[in-house]
């Protein structure tokens, strides 16, 4: 500074001044450079603050678009679990519409079997009513078949296979509604009390009840029922439908009961049956 000063000292006032100015200028433009230079930094600064923020916010945001790609790839999943399921339930639903329609449709078919069957036997109600009300026989359902019962004391005396006068008359009435039912085939069947019969003409009640059971057929086959359509049976004392011990019991097991057949291709199974035979 003492140099400064005794240099300073020995140069004119008028390059003084211009030295000071100068100077001036030079610390106005240092501490303005300086100034900048804080404000640069400063903005530099804020900037540097910004990128790190906005970084901050990218991994913010990749993490969220991670975790949401992570959500959707869940929900996706679950999403092809269900639509799987609905898939699966789907064919379920079908396959239980098919069969619950194939359900209906076999109960419709077994409906109708069975009205069909109730209005036959109303028709051959209606075919014997007369003969039922002079109580000359009945008809009832007997194992799932239609059956004409006979009392054969109207038709034979005990012990004997002539056909007494009211018992022709009968099956002549008989026999001729029978041959009005074209699409059926009858069975006539013999049954016997337990009470035993040993002759010549007849050893055991199978003889008795088969003698009965077949004069009868050739009584209907000639009242006009034919002959292809009509067979004879025999069940002596084994199918009671009374009593024994009684006297009314006896009297109700010693009967003539005439089929009507059941027509079998009616029969649920009766096709798979048909080709298992074959």
């Amino acid at each position: 500074m003492l140099i400064l000063a005794l240099l300073l000292a020995c140069v004119p006032k008028k390059d003084f001044d211009a030295l000071t100015t100068e100077l001036a200028t030079e610390k106005a433009a240092h501490v303005e450079t300086n100034e900048k230079k804080s404000r640069v930094e400063t903005d530099l600064a804020a900037e540097v603050a910004k990128v790190e923020a906005l970084r901050a916010k990218e991994a913010e945001l990749a993490a969220d678009l991670d975790g949401a790609r992570k959500q959707l790839d869940s929900e996706r999943g679950q999403w092809e679990k269900e639509k799987a399921g609905l898939v699966s339930d789907k064919s379920k639903l079908k396959a239980s519409v098919a069969e619950m329609e194939g359900a209906l449709r076999e109960a419709a078919e077994r409906r109708g079997q069975a009205e069909a069957r109730v209005k036959e036997f109303k028709d051959l109600l209606a075919r014997f009513q007369k003969l039922i009300d002079a109580g000359q026989l009945k008809v009832k359902i007997v194992d799932g078949r239609m059956v004409v019962v006979l009392a054969t004391d109207i038709l034979f005396a005990s012990g004997k296979a002539d056909l007494s006068d009211a018992g022709k008359t009968s099956l002549a009435q008989v026999g001729s509604v029978l041959a009005s039912i074209t699409d059926r085939s009858f069975q006539v069947e013999g049954h016997t009390d337990n009470v035993p019969i040993q002759t010549d003409k007849f050893p055991s009640n199978w003889e008795l009840a088969s003698a009965r059971s077949i004069l009868v057929v050739k009584t209907l086959v000639a009242a006009g029922v034919p002959a292809t359509r009509i067979s004879a049976a025999s069940f002596a004392e084994n199918h009671p439908v009374g009593d024994n011990s009684t006297l009314d019991g006896r009297v109700a097991n010693r009967r003539i009961e005439i089929v009507v057949v059941p027509d079998l291709s009616q029969l649920p199974g009766f096709d798979e049956l048909k080709a298992t035979s074959q």
